[in-house]
Parts: structure tokens; C-alpha cells; sequence
């Protein structure tokens, strides 16, 4: 495999780093930080570069929260990076690297990649499955416990010394899968690429020594197809095999069955031969916001953009007569949509001022006036040029 080189110059070349900052501040720009940011891009820009090229860049402490994340209310804690300088520079790495680490990538290997979503993995089974009903007898179901936290970062920077030559990249990559104690953090946006990256080899294993004609992964779930039980019980060992070497296990929930006995629940949705209908726990978490909603006087701007987000999963599914009978009844997607309208109008004339809690929680990790060079703790001493606070910049 050729290794890439010579792409430390672009992660530091300014139209890049320029580029870093608006794709950061995408939904942030309400944020007194991001503000500030964005209105002194240059020397910000110029900040980060310098602190790259001279390898001062070291990660600020995240911050850490938990939240109730999808149907199963599952807790899942939350590592959010400051947004300077450490998004930015995450963004600035992953857009040059993203190709580099997407030429080796599956085609089936889905979620947090450009056009690999849910829509695209939703249409490869239905294919399978309707097309080739001899290969699609049985389904493997596989999940990785733990999988974020389970990621062994020596292997993963060996991994990426397999993939790219650049010794600068290699110390950037080193740095910031260093900045946390273990695994990787759920919050980082390099980290939905590198746990991607992570399985690259196990997705060629099972593509190209297992035989598996029918294989799906959407980050750490798996979903395998096979002609009998048999042959997909061997598949499911060998993989188990395969993965101890990488810190990681199995769930012990993996299930094999017959794919005309029951649906195979994935990706939110539950696939038949002839139909695809929603996840039951999908289906009732929407009932339930809905109901909750009409019981409001006014409709809040953020159940608008739930619902109208539902209603996207419904029209890719065959929930005609769901949607007939508890959706319709109860909803005028006019007055979601003029809803979200009239926030964005308000956001607009107020200049973004938007949301007080996320200006107060920002102000803490980033204090208005301070140095963009070096980084927190005062560990930089090189003398700067101070960017003022947004608030006392005149027209």
C-alpha cells in the first residue's frame, strides 16, 4: 500500500484553516466565541497555523456531559472539544485527510460519511433483499461493546503510520488521540472518521477471506446475510477472533435467524422482503412528541424541527396507515415550517444573538480578549498580537 505524503503544508495553508473555521462554526455562530471568531478570521487563522507549524498546539480540557441518546435512552457521556482552537483544527486535518483515509474505505462501511448515511445503507438492504432471496436466507446481527471507549490507541496509531508517511500529520494525529485517557472521546469530530478507520481491516477481512457476499456496517453495528446458520455461526467466531488483537468484543446480544420469520431491525428501521417499516421504539417516541406537543399552547421552535425531522423517516418507510392514523390528525406542517421561520428570523435581526446558556457555557472555556496563540494555562509565552472582545469592535 503506498503511503501518503506531503500533506502537513495543506492542513496549514490559510484557505484551508479558512475553510476549517466555517465548517466549526456551522450552528454555532449564536455563540459569543464563535462570534468573536468569526469576526477576526485572519488572525485567528494565522494563530492556528503558527501554533501548528511550530507544534505548540496542545488540546484544551474537554468539557463533559451526559446525555439520553435515540429510542433506548441509552446515557452516553459527551467530550466537547473548545471550539478554539481545537475543532478548527480538527476540521482542518479531516478535510485534507478524508480522502486519504477513504481510498482504502468498504462501499458499505456507513454513517458519518459524505453520502454513505442512513438513506444509503436503507437501500442496499432493501436491494439484497428483495433481489436475492438465496443469499439473504439468514441474518448476523453484530454489535461491538463499547466500541468508543474500547479503541486502542496504540493500534489505531499504528494503523494510521500504515496509511500515511508524513511525520508532522503523524505527530498532529498523535496529539490530539493523546489529548484523551482512553479510546476515543464521542464529541471529536476526527473521531466518527477514525473509528470508521479503525475497522477498515476487519471490513476487508470479511469481504474478502470470509466470503460474505450481503455485508453492512454502520459504525460499530454490523449486519451480515448468508445462505445457512451454519456458515454465518463461523463467521460470527472468526470476526470475534479477528477483533481481540484491537481491544474490542462482541456484544452478547449478536442474533442469527431465518430473514422470513422476522424483520431485520437496522438502522431505524425494520426490513421485510416486501416492505420497510419503522423501528417500533421510532414509531412510539414520535407518538409520544406529537402528543406532547399538541398539549402546548404554542409550538416550541425545537419540537417543529423534531416532528418535521420525523416526518422524513416516515416518507422513507411504509408507514402509510401510521401515519394516516397518528400523525395527520394531529399536525400542520405549515405552522412547523412558519415555527421555524419566525426563530430564524428573530436569530437573524438580533445578529445571531440566539441562545443565553450556550454564551454562558462558552465564556468559561474561551474568556472574551484572550490570546489566540498558544493555549490554555498560560503555557505559551510568546508575545501576541490580543484580538478584541466582538462586543467592543466598532462598525
Amino acid at each position: 500500500m503506498k503511503r501518503e505524503g506531503h500533506l502537513f503544508e495543506k492542513i496549514c495553508d490559510l484557505d484551508n484553516i479558512f475553510r476549517a473555521i466555517e465548517n466549526a462554526a456551522k450552528g454555532k455562530k449564536h455563540r459569543r466565541v464563535v462570534r468573536n471568531v468569526m469576526e477576526h478570521k485572519q488572525e485567528a487563522a494565522e494563530a492556528i497555523r503558527d501554533m501548528l507549524v511550530t507544534k505548540q498546539y496542545r488540546p484544551k480540557p474537554y468539557r463533559t456531559f451526559v446525555i439520553k441518546d435515540g429510542a433506548t435512552q441509552k446515557e452516553r457521556t459527551i467530550f466537547c472539544p473548545a471550539f478554539y482552537p481545537d475543532q478548527i483544527i480538527h476540521w482542518a486535518l479531516i478535510q485534507i485527510t478524508q480522502t486519504v483515509l477513504q481510498r482504502g474505505m468498504y462501499v458499505f462501511c456507513c454513517g458519518s460519511i459524505p453520502g454513505r448515511g442512513i438513506g444509503y445503507g436503507k437501500r442496499y438492504i432493501e436491494r439484497w433483499m428483495r433481489r436475492d432471496r438465496k443469499n439473504t436466507k439468514y441474518c448476523l446481527k453484530l454489535d461491538i461493546k463499547k466500541y468508543y471507549p474500547s479503541i486502542n490507541q496504540d493500534v489505531l496509531k499504528t494503523v494510521f503510520r500504515r496509511k500515511i508517511k508524513d511525520a508532522d500529520v503523524l505527530w498532529l494525529i498523535d496529539v490530539i488521540i493523546d489529548s484523551h485517557r482512553q479510546g476515543l472521546p464521542i464529541g471529536n469530530y476526527t473521531s466518527q472518521w477514525w473509528a470508521n478507520f479503525y475497522l477498515e481491516g476487519l471490513d476487508h477481512y470479511i469481504k474478502e477471506k470470509l466470503h460474505v457476499k450481503y455485508y453492512l456496517r454502520y459504525m460499530d453495528d454490523m449486519v451480515l446475510f448468508g445462505r445457512n446458520k451454519k456458515e454465518l455461526h463461523r463467521v460470527r467466531r472468526q470476526i470475534a477472533e479477528y477483533i481481540a488483537p484491537l481491544s474490542l468484543t462482541l456484544k452478547e446480544n449478536w442474533q442469527v435467524f431465518r430473514v422470513d420469520s422476522r424483520p431485520v431491525d437496522m438502522l431505524g428501521f425494520r426490513f421485510y422482503r416486501n416492505k420497510t417499516t419503522l423501528r417500533r421504539k421510532n414509531a412510539l417516541r414520535i407518538r409520544r412528541r406529537i402528543s406532547k406537543m399538541r398539549k402546548k399552547k404554542t409550538i416550541p421552535v425545537r419540537d417543529a424541527r423534531a416532528v418535521l425531522s420525523y416526518l422524513g423517516w416516515i416518507r422513507h418507510s411504509n408507514s402509510r396507515t401510521y401515519y394516516a392514523k397518528y400523525i395527520r390528525p394531529y399536525i400542520n406542517i405549515k405552522k412547523l415550517k412558519e415555527a421555524i421561520r419566525n426563530e430564524d428570523r428573530k436569530q437573524h435581526q438580533t445578529g445571531g444573538g440566539g441562545n443565553r446558556d450556550y454564551r454562558k457555557r462558552d465564556r468559561g472555556s474561551h474568556p472574551a480578549g484572550e490570546h489566540y496563540r498558544g493555549n490554555a494555562g498560560g503555557r505559551d509565552n510568546v508575545p501576541v498580537r490580543r484580538i478584541p472582545d466582538a462586543g467592543t469592535v466598532s462598525g
